[in-house]
C-alpha cells in the first residue's frame, strides 16, 4: 500500500510519509465531543457560501449545491442518522466529507478562503450565543418565580442574619428580593458578554487573512454577528468570550449556590422556615423518615464544577502564544458542560422556587427568641437625644437582663427598661414590636413590607 492511499482520509495527506497512529488519533481528535456544534458549523458554512457567490469565487451551480447538500446534512444529523467518523477528526471535516460525497468539487470548493482555525472560532460563538439566549430566558423565570414568592409574602416575619446570628427582623418577602438582585446583576453580565461573544472571526483564515476578495460585513450580517473581529491573529486565537462566560456563569451559580445552602439550612427541623416539594426531594435507603434536599444540595455542588472549569479555561490560555494552538480544543468540554449546568440549574430553580412552602409561625418565633429588636430600642433612644455610643451600651445592658431574665426585650417591664435610661417612655413597645421595626424601615432598599411591594413592582416594570 502506498503512502498516498494509507494517508487519504487525511486533510494535510500529502505532507506526511505515514499515517497518524490510531492512539494518536484517539487522543487528538474532538468529534466525540464538538458534534454538538453541528448546526453551527452548517449555519456558518451556508453563509460563507453565500458570500463566496456574492464575490465571484463560487458559481450559482456550486452554490445551490452546496445549499442542497448541507440541507441534507443538517436533516441526517437532526434524525439521528448521520455518522460521525473518528479518522475525520473534528464536526467541521465530517461534514466537509459528508458534503463533498453528495455534491462533489462544489463541496471542496466551500473551503476556499477560511481555515479550521476561524471555522471554530465561528462555530462557537455562535453556539454560545445562543446558549446565553437560552439562559437569559430560563434566568427570566427564575427571577419570575422568586417576585412570585416575595410578593406572596412581603409582610411575612423573618429573623435577618449576620454570622448566622438573629440580627434584625426582615420579611422574607426582602429576603428573595436579595436573590433576585444577584439573579438581575447575573443577567446583566450576561447579556454584556453576548456583545463580545457576538463578533464574527471568520475571514481571519489561519492567522494572518486570505488573499481572496472576501466580505467579512457580509458574512456577519448573515449570521447576526454585531461586529467582525479587528485582527486575524486575535480573531483565531482569542478566547475571552468563553473565558467571560464561565466567570459570569461561576458567579451565577454562586448566587445559587447561597440560596440553595439557605433551603438547605430552612429545612432542617432546628430553623424549620421552610418545606419544599417532594419532587425536589429524595429519602434514605436505611432511614424511611428521611426527606433530603438533593437538588439545593447538587445545586451548590455543581458550582465548584463551575469554578473549576473557569480555572480550566484561565490555565489553558495562560501559557500559548500567538496565534491558534491545539490547546484550544481543550475549550469545548467544560464550555459545553458549563452551559449544560447552568441551563439545567436554572430550570430547575424556577421549578423548585413555587414549590417552596414557607412556615411562618417558625420564622416569627425564631425573630422573636434573638432579640431583633435591639438596633430598634437603640434607635428610639438616640431619637430621644442620647448619643449613639451610649445607647448602644445602654440597650447592651437591657439585653444582658433580658437574656438572664430568659424573655425578649419587648417582655421587660417599664421600670425594668427605665432602669436603662430614663429616657424610656411606655411608646417603646410600640418599637419593640416585629411589625414596628419593620414598618421603621420605610425607604427605598428597606424591608418595610409597603416598601417591599413597591420593590416587587419596579422589578415586575423592568423584567418585562
Amino acid at each position: 500500500m502506498s503512502n498516498d492511499k494509507q494517508t487519504e482520509n487525511s486533510t494535510w495527506s500529502g505532507r506526511f510519509s505515514e499515517p497518524v497512529s490510531e492512539r494518536v488519533k484517539r487522543y487528538t481528535a474532538s468529534i466525540p465531543f464538538d458534534w454538538r456544534l453541528a448546526p453551527f458549523d452548517i449555519q456558518g458554512s451556508l453563509a460563507h457560501a453565500k458570500m463566496l457567490h456574492k464575490a465571484g469565487i463560487l458559481s450559482q451551480d456550486d452554490l445551490a449545491a452546496i445549499q442542497r447538500g448541507l440541507a441534507e446534512i443538517r436533516g441526517e444529523i437532526e434524525a439521528g442518522r448521520f455518522t460521525w467518523s473518528l479518522d475525520l477528526e473534528d464536526v467541521h471535516m465530517n461534514i466537509e466529507r459528508a458534503l463533498t460525497e453528495r455534491v462533489g468539487d462544489a463541496g471542496k470548493r466551500l473551503h476556499t478562503g477560511r481555515s479550521r482555525n476561524d471555522q471554530v472560532a465561528t462555530d462557537v460563538r455562535l453556539y454560545l450565543r445562543d446558549a446565553i439566549d437560552h439562559i437569559l430566558v430560563l434566568l427570566h423565570q427564575a427571577q419570575t418565580a422568586l417576585l412570585d414568592l416575595a410578593e406572596q409574602h412581603a409582610g411575612t416575619v423573618m429573623p435577618g442574619f449576620t454570622h448566622l446570628q438573629v440580627a434584625m427582623p426582615v420579611t422574607f418577602g426582602h429576603h428573595m428580593l436579595a436573590y433576585f438582585e444577584m439573579l438581575k446583576r447575573d443577567a446583566e453580565r450576561l447579556a454584556d458578554c453576548r456583545r463580545r461573544v457576538n463578533r464574527l472571526p471568520l475571514g481571519a483564515a489561519a492567522l494572518a487573512g486570505t488573499t481572496f476578495p472576501i466580505d467579512r460585513e457580509f458574512v456577519a450580517q448573515e449570521l447576526g454577528f454585531e461586529a467582525v473581529c479587528e485582527n486575524s491573529l486575535d480573531a483565531v486565537s482569542d478566547r475571552d468570550f468563553a473565558i467571560e462566560f464561565l466567570a459570569a456563569g461561576a458567579l451565577l451559580m454562586t448566587h445559587i449556590s447561597r440560596f440553595s445552602e439557605e433551603l438547605v439550612l430552612w429545612m432542617t427541623p432546628r430553623f424549620g422556615f421552610i418545606d419544599l416539594a417532594d419532587r425536589f426531594c429524595t429519602g434514605s435507603s436505611i432511614m424511611p423518615q428521611k426527606k433530603n434536599p438533593d437538588v439545593p444540595e447538587l445545586m451548590r455542588g455543581k458550582t465548584g464544577r463551575m469554578n473549576g472549569h473557569l480555572v480550566a479555561l484561565l490555565t489553558l490560555m495562560k501559557g500559548q502564544p500567538l496565534a491558534y494552538n491545539k490547546d484550544n480544543q481543550e475549550d469545548k468540554e467544560p464550555l459545553f458542560d458549563a452551559a449544560d449546568t447552568l441551563i439545567d440549574t436554572l430550570a430547575l430553580l424556577a421549578e423548585m422556587v413555587p414549590g417552596i412552602k414557607v412556615k411562618p409561625e417558625a420564622m416569627r418565633q425564631a425573630a422573636a427568641e434573638g432579640f431583633a429588636t435591639a438596633t430598634d430600642l437603640a434607635d428610639y433612644l438616640v431619637k430621644k437625644g442620647l448619643p449613639f455610643r451610649e445607647a448602644h451600651e445602654a440597650v447592651a445592658r437591657a439585653v444582658r437582663a433580658a437574656e438572664a431574665k430568659g424573655c425578649d426585650l419587648a417582655e421587660l417591664g417599664l421600670a425594668e427598661l427605665q432602669a436603662f435610661s430614663n429616657l424610656i417612655t411606655d411608646d417603646v413597645f410600640a418599637v419593640l414590636t416585629l411589625e414596628g421595626s419593620l414598618a421603621a424601615r420605610d425607604h427605598i432598599g428597606g424591608t418595610a413590607p409597603a416598601q417591599v411591594k413597591a420593590a416587587i413592582a419596579r422589578a415586575r416594570a423592568k423584567l418585562v
